[in-house]
């Protein structure tokens, strides 16, 4: 099946980004794979087919429909991986009609259904899964691969109606940076749709709202034997600022909608120590709300050790897209049509976390999410149903068709 064939390649290429690069994109090995789709794009025959100097690869499937107000739509997947978990020499096996026992990857390393439920899920498909030792990269080359196929069918079967569509590729999603780059002038759309969401049927318009928090504390360092009034201890005093944070509110402790504050690193000595957090919150005001709380928090820190002792500052990193989408709901009525015509139940749900296509909304691209089909992304026992991935392609085609006949 070429659906499969060209994801199986697609995985055999490391495009492991780097968080703590300063480049862009923020790996070498990134542009060998974008060089190779590309090509790939160009055998394939589809037009405009440009790789910019970020690793941005934009191309067209031109409209075989003579409604000019037919509206131009776009299909967006990343090529880089998590550094979560190595995404080198990545060695991909299917088993098919899965049974429900435990699948063994490779010599001591099982994925089993006690400990990944989700695979109970697909007892009956095929899955492609890895050999335990890295992770698949269906997040989000199944999502590439899916585009690509449903490019070239569309492309094969001219009796299925379209408007021009466009897809693009990018680096460096998986460290926040995917749509910085993005051009959203040159990707000449009126909205696009990320393919880069988990199982079947998942649609995703609403997401977090971020922001980032780095709150430095200094202290007085004197010689614990001659401190008393003296000692100004920035352990205990981050300690203490810790612990002011709700402890019914961090990422453990909460799921659905609700927010939180987590804690992702403390630094501490006796003469200086810095906390990093992530605030986190669908609604826009709660959102605002836990801002203000960290800043009070230095504050009362200040009152109590003196001005200066403690500062904060605070970073937006993203906001929710439900913002943007609500007023164009009628790109969520072409995904929901789209899967109930393609007998997929959909999903509709909030995602913990960010997407590129939340970025994009905001750069004024509405932009939700639409499941690839992948399972417990970002280690060893990521896997992909082939029947999954066939419904996302399927979705894909349906929506193209659906877009075209789509009149504002």
């Amino acid at each position: 099946m070429e659906l499969i064939q060209r994801f199986i390649e697609y995985t055999k290429f490391d495009t492991q980004s780097d968080e703590d690069s300063s480049t862009v994109p923020s790996t070498d090995k990134q542009l060998v794979f974008a060089e190779y789709l590309k090509k790939e794009l160009v055998r394939e025959g589809f037009d405009d087919v440009v790789l910019d100097d970020k690793g941005y690869l934009y191309a067209t499937l031109k409209a075989n429909v003579k409604n000019s107000d037919a509206p131009t739509i776009g299909f967006i997947s990343h090529y880089d991986t998590s550094p979560d978990c190595s995404g080198a020499n990545v060695k991909a096996h299917i088993v098919n009609n899965y049974d429900g026992s435990d699948i063994l990857l490779s010599e001591g390393v099982i994925s089993s259904p006690k400990r990944f439920p989700e695979l109970l899920e697909h007892i009956g498909e095929d899955l492609i899964v890895t050999d335990g030792h890295t992770l698949l990269g269906a997040d989000d080359k199944a999502g590439i691969a899916e585009i690509v196929q449903a490019m070239c069918f569309l492309r094969d079967h001219n009796e299925i109606p379209h408007g021009n569509i466009r897809i693009a590729f990018n680096p460096d999603e998986e460290i926040g940076m995917g749509a910085k780059h993005f051009d959203v002038k040159r990707f000449g759309c009126q909205w696009a749709y990320t393919i880069d969401g988990g199982d079947v049927g998942e649609l995703e318009y609403e997401n977090f709202n971020a922001a980032s928090a780095k709150i430095e504390i200094r202290g007085v360092s004197v010689h614990p034997g001659y401190a008393k009034g003296k000692m100004i201890n920035a352990n205990n005093i981050a300690v203490e600022l810790a612990a002011m944070m709700p402890k019914d509110e961090t990422p453990e402790t909460t799921q659905g909608y609700e927010g939180f504050y987590h804690l992702i690193g403390m630094h501490t000595s006796t003469e200086a120590a810095s906390l990093s957090y992530i605030i986190r919150d669908h609604d826009r005001q709660r959102f605002e709300a836990r801002k203000r709380y960290i800043n009070e928090c230095v504050e009362k820190i200040n009152e109590k050790y003196g001005v200066g002792t403690a500062k904060v500052e605070l970073n937006d990193q993203y906001y929710n897209m439900k913002e943007k989408i609500e007023p164009e709901m009628h790109v969520i009525d072409i995904v929901l049509k789209a899967m109930q015509e393609c007998g997929v139940k959909p999903k509709v749900q909030p995602i913990r976390g960010g997407t590129d296509g939340a970025q994009l909304s905001f750069k004024g691209l509405p932009c939700p999410n639409i499941f690839a089909g992948g399972v417990n992304f970002h280690g060893p026992y990521e896997f992909v149903s082939i029947q999954s991935m066939q419904k996302a392609m399927n979705v894909i085609i349906k929506i193209c068709q659906l877009a075209s006949e789509y009149n504002k």
